[in-house]
């Protein structure tokens, strides 16, 4: 039966959902298929963990990362237990069409795509210590998702990987990917974490003229900074463990992960105090998976510290407050959140956008000892009522806008 006049759809029937952070766990042939040959075992390839049952990313004799350790939806157990292969863990996280059905059974309209083995800035690329097989990877892995993203490209969005280490040819790859429908860039957060200019240098500057040219956003993922790991194959290192392991890795992952949704306050300032937001007026900047609430708080500070400590003064060729800039051209991101993010949508209410992060641990992707809704009852039951026009902004007009998507 139709609803009646005065009922309501739901929030999902009704908006075009863009969940603008979801993650790919990447097919095991990815960079086999694509990259010279010549270079052997220094390609990112898959091998069975010594003495296990583990599928493992490897790069020349180390062992990287588990390939089914981010595709943690609708898998039966939590950490220290992930799925062992890819084709143990849920097809939706590395299959294009079953990610699609996913989207449609969830009621998504369309999903923002990073990756997994490369890290959230392409940092990991450096273990391989060759520059030229390095851009070959990089090349590669935004081929591919060109390709993957050929089954729906009015749903599935790609942001491009960079190499960020070589300014020259980064530049080169947002041309060429920008030219291939690629719809933001990846950049990390804390570059100098790999022994680069920091954030604010000017030494940037061509990478963010090039990114405003083509009209692309730049992402900031939380964790894309050098993170500690552990010699140990099939576990998690000290930063994933809260830094004391009297803890245990329960609560370690607790800290670690609430601890990094915010870490990215640093790249927001960076791009501000840099002076990168006010040389690149058009340039748009979003922070991925790091939630809301405590970005007015942020703001705030911001603003005070600038008045109060007389950089207002110091620094006249600041034409706007640090809060102006971020409405102007800074996006944040949110999954789980109610009270927190409820004022921070409030005062910006074309700054947030929503995401769920699917597939990995933290994901509103619902699992048999996961505690997480299917984001259409998460919506529906912390967010209905809003007002319209806010919901249609938050849910779809700020990624659709931002993304290029209507």
């Amino acid at each position: 039966m139709p609803p009646s006049s005065t009922e309501k759809q739901r929030v999902f029937d009704r908006i075009r959902v863009v969940d603008v952070d979801t993650h790919i766990s990447e097919p095991e042939d990815l960079w086999t298929s694509r990259v010279a040959s010549k270079w052997g075992d220094l390609i990112p390839h898959v091998v069975k963990a010594p003495g296990g049952n583990t599928d493992f990313w490897a790069i020349g004799d180390s062992l990287v990362v588990p390939t089914g350790m981010a595709a943690m939806a609708e898998f039966d157990g939590t950490y220290p237990d992930f799925p062992e292969t890819l084709a143990q863990a849920i097809p939706a996280s590395h299959d294009a069409q079953a990610r699609l059905d996913y989207m449609d059974r969830e009621g998504i309209y369309a999903s923002v795509l990073y990756p997994n083995v490369a890290g959230f800035g392409s940092g990991r690329f450096l273990q391989i210590g060759e520059p030229a097989l390095m851009l070959e990877c990089v090349q590669a892995y935004n081929d591919f998702l060109v390709e993957w993203v050929s089954a729906a490209p009015d749903r599935l969005v790609p942001v491009m990987a960079t190499p960020f280490w070589d300014v020259e040819a980064s530049v080169a790859e947002i041309e060429r990917c920008a030219a291939q429908g690629h719809k933001g860039i990846l950049f990390g957060s804390q570059p100098q974490s790999f022994g680069e200019p920091h954030l604010a240098d000017p030494h940037w500057d061509p990478i963010w003229a090039a990114a405003q040219a083509a009209q692309l956003p730049i992402s900031f993922h939380i964790g894309s900074g050098q993170i500690e790991s552990s010699d140990a194959p099939g576990t998690l290192g000290p930063a994933f463990t809260g830094g004391y392991p009297g803890w245990g890795l329960e609560i370690g992952l607790v800290k670690t992960s609430v601890l990094l949704f915010m870490d990215n306050i640093q790249s927001i300032a960076d791009v501000i105090f840099g002076g990168v937001c006010q040389r690149y007026p058009r340039l748009a900047f979003v922070s991925v998976e790091s939630g809301a609430g405590w970005i007015p708080f942020a703001l705030e500070a911001f603003d005070w510290q600038w008045r109060n400590n007389g950089a207002q003064r110091a620094h006249p060729e600041f034409d706007l407050l640090p809060s102006e800039y971020f409405a102007r051209q800074i996006y944040g991101c949110f999954w789980f959140e109610e009270a927190a993010a409820a004022g921070a949508i409030e005062r910006y209410p074309e700054n947030f956008l929503y995401e769920t992060d699917f597939p990995h641990p933290t994901s509103m992707s619902p699992g048999p000892q996961s505690a997480a809704e299917h984001p259409r009852d998460y919506v529906e039951r912390a967010w209905s009522e809003l007002e319209e026009k806010t919901l249609q902004a938050v849910f779809h007009d700020n990624a659709a806008r931002l993304y290029g998507l209507e």
